[in-house]
Formats: C-alpha cells, structure tokens, sequence
C-alpha cells in the first residue's frame, strides 16, 4: 500500500465501506496534533447511511458518551479527571500487588511442567491489576473477569456482560460514596470536575477496557520475542538486563494495538497527497507508522531506549501518561517474575507454529504453549 498510495491508502472496511488508512509517521503525527480538524466524534462519518445495525463495525466506531469520542472542553475536563486519578496511584504498591498477582498465577501450572502463558498468564494479570486499582473484592474481580472475556471475545451473551460490568461499576460508585477508598474510583467521586455517574461510569469502563487487552497482548508478545530470538535468549537463566528493551521493541514490531478507528475529517482538507473530504474516516495504522521507512531505524535490534513510536497514540486524545506509566509497571512486573520463577521455560512448539488472533485491530497470540522443569508452588 506504502509503494502504490504512499503514506495515506484508500481502504475497504468490511462491508466494503470506505476509508482512508493513515501509514506514514509524519501523517499520522499531523492527524493526532490537530483535534479540530482530525476530530474524534464518530457521529461525523459521512458513511453511516451505508452501515447496517448488526455491522461488526459498530462496537468499534459506534458513538459512545465517554471521553473517548469527546471533543474540545468536555475532552479535556473528563481526559483531565482520569489523568488525575491515575497519576495518584501508587506505583511501588502496584508494582508489589502485580508481582503477588503473576506468583499466584504461576503457583496454578508451576507443578505441571506446562502452561498456555497466553490464557493462563498474560490476559489475567492486566484484568486483575486493574480490579485492585478499582478497589474491587476478589470474588467481585472473578465475575470482572469472566464478563470481560465474554465481551472481548464476542462470545454469546456478550452483550448482557457488558451490561453486568456497568451495573457493577455504578454498585461499586454507591458504594464508594458511602465509603471512600484509596481507590480509582473514589478519587473520581471527589475530583474537583464534579463528574456526574453517567460520564464516571463509561469512563471507568474505557479504563477497563483499554487497559486489559492491549496490556495482555504486550505482555504475551514480549514473552514470545524473548522465547524465540536469540537476542534475548542469553536472559533467559536469570539475567533481567533485557526485559525492558524486549518491551519497547515490541512496541515498534508487535504493537498490540495495530489500527484504530479513530478520527473523522471536520473540513475538507489534503492529507498525505490525498484529497479527504468532510466526513470522512481515517483509520490510524500505528503498526505502519511504527514501521515507516522514512523514521524507522535500520533494524529493531537498534530501537534500544527510543521510545518515539506510536504505539500510545499521540495528542490530546493519545493514551494518558500516566496510564502508560501503569501499563509498563504490570507488564515488566508479569515477565521478569514468570523469568525469575521459570528461568528454564521453552517454546513446546515451533516458533512457526504460534498462531496470531486474526484481528487488523489487535495483534497477539491466541496461545503461547510452553514446557519448563515442574517448580515449587510459592503459596504467595
């Protein structure tokens, strides 16, 4: 597509609806900078008339009234809260409550000699952490748990899970104002926004969301690089030297989030050499950008410490800082304890043979079997 469009492509999404899918850094960069002419509410898109109610288009760029598709004040004061009560987590608490969370899980197949670190490990571990930001009970965080897999796995009765988590959300609000905790959900209650339970509990929904899968997809694609290049092999017996840069390389190569649904033109406008006209979608390829040829270094051997990539997104609707702060303390918390614990885990297949989700939103692995000698059970 980069050889016959250059850094902005003309796209088909299913249903053959059309759309323009941003691969160049500098485009994407420019869209991300500039909210009032790239704008965020779906409700711009001049193809609505051609997608049907059941399209599988919907959950993704269906408008919601969270901070997510608001625009200009209403943007920044509800972005502002969550950026707020996220910046107040204690980060050396989470770190400890992420490490007692991946021994847990890692006690449950250590004996065995054999695990699935996809479904077994890296999907729970993000989930878990951010019950505990919640200030969810454990047996409320089990039901969390299992009404987000449904959801995010489009599984039946999808819909009546999503609708179990908001009524979860707003039971756990009542509670909340009655009694404050510590918590993410407190901290709303109180921030000087005045947010009302309506934008809170989308919000925190948002939260949930965009932290789980992204997360887990991070964690198990860092495990993959490191169970099978050679780079990072060297690590393996109890060296932690490279569990950081074996992060952010996946950031640039293996991204979790490959392309988003994200922006609407406001105007008329040239991007990228192309003609967009009002109303139409941009899909952001931030797996493309990662890869631009005109930004990327010769080799992901050489990202080292550049953390320039798009992988967050950029601008004011870009992932808040602090979440990504938070996101990077669970996932290098997730694979230097399973390391530290299994310093002999291998592949129990071939690399080859690893089979990636057939997602062009999302990439990660539907499994990453491995076998390792059976290890004592810690009773953390």
């Amino acid at each position: 597509m980069r050889r016959q469009h250059g850094p902005i492509a003309p796209v088909l999404l299913e249903g053959d609806v059309p759309a323009w899918l941003v691969l160049g850094y500098r485009e994407l960069h420019e869209v991300t900078s500039n909210p009032q002419l790239y704008a965020r509410d779906s409700r711009r898109w001049n193809a609505w008339d051609r997608i049907p109610p059941d399209s599988p288009l919907i959950p993704i760029v269906g408008f919601q009234p969270t901070a997510m598709f608001a625009e200009g004040e209403e943007h920044q004061r509800r972005a502002g809260a969550i950026s707020d009560v996220l910046a107040a987590v204690d980060q050396f608490e989470l770190r400890n409550h992420c490490e007692r969370i991946a021994d847990k899980l890692i006690d449950t197949f250590a004996g065995s000699g054999e695990a699935d670190l996809v479904n077994q490990y890296a999907r729970p571990i993000p989930l878990l952490a951010l019950a505990w930001m919640l200030g969810l009970p454990e047996s409320e965080a089990s039901d969390l748990m299992r009404d987000m897999y449904i959801t995010l796995d489009s599984r039946e009765g999808a819909v009546e899970a999503h609708q179990r988590i908001f009524i979860g959300l707003r039971r756990l609000l009542d509670r909340r104002r009655e009694n404050p905790a510590p918590d993410v959900p407190s901290r709303l209650l109180a921030h000087p926004e005045k947010l009302t339970d309506d934008e809170i509990v989308p919000d925190l929904s948002i939260v949930l969301f965009a932290g789980q899968q992204p997360t887990a997809d991070w964690i198990g694609n860092t495990l993959r690089l490191m169970l099978t290049d050679n780079r990072f092999a060297v690590t393996l017996s109890g060296g932690r030297g490279s569990v950081g840069q074996a992060l952010n390389e996946v950031l640039w190569a293996d991204t979790p989030t490959q392309n988003f649904a994200a922006r609407w033109a406001a105007r008329d406008t040239h991007l990228g050499g192309q003609r967009i006209q009002t109303g139409d979608l941009l899909v952001l390829s931030y797996a493309a950008a990662n890869t631009d040829p005109q930004v990327q270094p010769g080799s992901f051997a050489g990202t080292g410490g550049n953390n320039a990539h798009m992988s967050f997104s950029h601008g004011e609707h870009g992932c808040p800082y602090p979440a990504r702060e938070l996101a990077e303390i669970i996932a290098h918390a997730a694979v230097e304890v399973l390391l530290d614990r299994l310093p002999d885990v291998r592949l129990a297949v071939a690399a080859n043979a690893l089979v990636w989700r057939p997602s062009v939103w999302m990439r990660g692995l539907t499994a990453l079997p491995v076998k390792f000698a059976p290890a004592h059970v810690t009773g953390a």
